[in-house]
């Protein structure tokens, strides 16, 4: 792929990210933290089985970050770029594996996103609160973000990478 359709593809992924974190999302009143459920995770699944694990990280990072940046939780921002950088990276390596099977693949790496979001938040909100109860009340929100945007993405994932193959 050249590079200006590389760098075209990846800044509509991390816009498509950023405006399905910022508008399709609902504030949870949960315990300390609150949380988010989005579908920002959509976008990033897309990105990372039709295009690949460099530009699931790219659109992850950047796409949830800059969320994060101007919404006013800047705080968590280095967080997110990491942990759902390191989602995108792994769900487009899992989903790279299995093109012959791309059901079973892209869930399976729905399933490795899901294990790093929960893991990742939890920590990251163990090191911003200083302690280790209050983080516990993010992983619902958490665990319906991912599940949501996997039976969304993986049925129709392996269908749109032939369509963009022919791109």
């Amino acid at each position: 792929m050249s590079t200006t359709k590389t760098l075209v593809i990846n800044g509509l992924f991390i816009a498509l990210t950023l405006v399905a974190t910022a508008f399709i999302n609902i504030r949870l009143p949960l315990i300390g933290n609150g949380g988010l459920i989005h579908l920002g995770n959509v976008p990033l699944f897309l990105a990372a089985f039709l295009f690949g694990r460099k530009t699931g990280a790219i659109a992850g990072a950047f796409g949830m970050g800059l969320f994060d940046l101007i919404s006013g939780w800047t705080a968590w921002a280095p967080f997110t770029f990491v942990i759902v950088g390191l989602m995108g990276f792994t769900a487009g390596t899992i989903s790279e594996k299995g093109k012959n099977k791309p059901v079973l693949f892209n869930g399976l790496a729905v399933v490795a996103a899901l294990v790093i979001k929960v893991v990742g938040y939890y920590f990251a909100e163990v090191i911003l609160f200083q302690n280790w109860i209050v983080p516990l009340g993010s992983i619902p929100g958490n665990l319906v973000q991912v599940i949501v945007a996997g039976i969304i993405v993986v049925p129709i994932a392996g269908r749109l990478r032939t369509l963009v193959a022919k791109i």
